[in-house]
């Protein structure tokens, strides 16, 4: 099988390389930077962004939102399910 991700670079500009599951928390970042973030269960999404602005955003079941995410913070955060896109 041939794999055209073979020879190329991570860009912004082309789909995530992987997709990591989320485990919010108020202190520790996620393992790679997301480029967007992907959500099962809608509700509450409070998340650091690799500007490092905190923000809140409501989102519905099956949301994806696309803004670089550093941490997804536990403290207010009611959405569940929540995958990051990255590019490892």
């Amino acid at each position: 099988m041939s794999n055209p991700f073979e020879n190329r670079s991570p860009s912004l500009r082309g789909p995530a390389t992987d997709i990591e599951p989320v485990l919010p928390s108020d202190v520790t970042d996620l393992p790679n930077v997301a480029v967007s973030l992907y959500v099962e269960a809608g509700g509450v999404i409070t998340f650091e962004s690799v500007v490092g602005a905190t923000r809140s955003v409501t989102v519905a079941d099956n949301s994806i939102l696309p803004v670089g995410v550093r941490k997804v913070l536990s403290t207010g955060t009611t959405a569940s399910g929540i995958h990051a896109f990255v590019l490892v």
